[in-house]
């Protein structure tokens, strides 16, 4: 039941791009409803999760935190928004004080939903399917929890890789318009956002009229309180020929890329449905290093995909290890149930996923080092994000976390920094 006055509190479960919708949504709800937003792991009266499904932990998490929720508040009303809740409203609506299920096509409006509903209101499911056209976003996504602040160009996707439901759950590839794009970076770098991290389902794809990716930064190169410019997770096939000579030729744009591979192994890779051979990657992430000086290059590679035998993975150990890339997550593969890869055979044993996985994980680590130690002596430019106990911490623009000593507030200024210690997970360097 809701009352006249509420306190509401947001969770974010998954990917950036659920980062920068909950900052939206966080504002229409401060700005347009009779809701005071409470920060999370506060007992409120309504608490809003937005929910992941890309993996199955993504569904556990979703259920651990609904439990943690009750925990603080048994009579809560649990409204479920998002990927999960698109594609699983049944199951969800069977757990302890869910009361609403809004999926991705109405999510954006939640606080309109939420405003209409009535003191007697029990169940309610908005998940109807989801159309394919531009969007604006009606609020800025200004995010005073976090220095860097994420802005929505793009969503869905046309894939379909064969271990992916992310196009059932958040359909097909669509784009926001280009001026709405703009307009909410003018008010994020007003507001003190000096970093910009550009995100979506699959950014690459982005097109309005006759704007695509290269579009959007150049013209947030040109908001002039911006001073950086970030590019989240990117398919290979989808990178801009132009956007290494822009790291390269303008300071703003971030010199890292996150590419997902997801397997090293063209055998595995066409069986994923991905669009590329491990060569076509590793001539790019060359190209890259070549171009860019200093540039960090991530991935993510999945673990056991079906049929994924000891020489497809140690096919993709070498290939891996012998690449440029910088740094990668690893991941177990996840069976999801409206995913092609569901219906193959040869299931990998768990512990033979345990076993590869662990090796991958010290390889990431090596070359995470190795890449923080080739920076030892350079000179970066550092935006300083928080202040520890003994130093402040910030990132590079490449990626690499960094302390400092100071007895000034650096809070959200970006210093140039002297990098002189390699530690196991960031560095330290001194202001020059």
């Amino acid at each position: 039941m809701i009352k006249k006055t509420n306190t509401i509190s947001f969770y974010t479960l998954g990917c950036r791009l659920n980062q920068s919708e909950t900052a939206v949504l966080i504002r229409s709800f401060e700005e347009n409803s009779k809701f005071h937003v409470l920060p999370s792991n506060t007992a409120a009266d309504v608490a809003v999760i937005n929910t992941c499904t890309v993996t199955e932990k993504g569904d556990a998490d979703t259920r651990k935190l609904i439990n943690k929720i009750n925990r603080l508040n048994s009579k809560t009303y649990i409204a479920l928004i998002g990927c999960q809740s698109q594609i699983q409203k049944e199951e969800l609506l069977k757990l302890p004080n869910v009361k609403l299920i809004v999926g991705n096509a109405n999510k954006m409006d939640l606080s309109s939903i939420i405003n209409d509903l009535n003191n007697n209101s029990e169940t309610t499911i908005n998940t109807p399917d989801i159309p394919r056209t531009p969007f604006k976003i009606a609020y800025a996504g200004i995010d005073k929890n976090h220095t860097r602040a994420n802005i929505k160009i793009q969503d869905g996707c046309d894939f379909f890789c064969s271990y992916c439901e992310v196009p059932y759950a958040r359909g097909r590839a669509r784009s926001r318009e280009f001026d709405d794009i703009i307009k909410e970076a003018k008010i994020l770098s007003s507001s003190g956002h000096k970093e910009i991290v550009i995100t979506g389902i699959n950014v690459g794809l982005y097109k309005f009229k006759n704007y695509q990716l290269i579009d959007v930064v150049s013209a947030l190169e040109q908001v002039q309180k911006i001073k950086r410019i970030r590019i989240s997770s990117i398919e290979l096939t989808t990178i801009p020929k132009d956007l290494l000579s822009k790291m390269y030729a303008n300071s703003k744009v971030c010199r890292f890329l996150h590419i997902p591979l997801q397997s090293g192994s063209d055998d595995i890779l066409k069986a994923m449905n991905r669009k590329y051979t491990f060569e076509q990657f590793n001539r790019f992430v060359c190209e890259a290093h070549n171009k860019v000086s200093d540039i960090c290059i991530g991935t993510d590679i999945i673990v056991g995909f079906p049929g994924e035998t000891e020489k497809h993975f140690n096919e993709t150990f070498k290939n891996i290890e012998n690449s440029s890339v910088d740094h990668f997550h690893v991941f177990s593969y996840s069976e999801r149930r409206m995913a092609k890869s569901k219906f193959l055979k040869n299931n990998v044993k768990p512990e033979a996923i345990k076993k590869r996985s662990e090796l991958l994980r010290d390889l990431a680590q090596k070359k995470s080092k190795n890449f923080k130690r080739s920076l030892l002596g350079k000179n970066m430019s550092v935006l300083i994000e928080q202040k520890k106990t003994d130093f402040w911490t910030g990132l590079t623009d490449n990626y690499v976390r960094v302390e400092i000593s100071s007895s000034k507030d650096l809070t959200n200024q970006i210093v140039n920094v002297n990098l002189k210690e390699f530690k196991s997970q960031h560095m330290a360097g001194i202001i020059i």
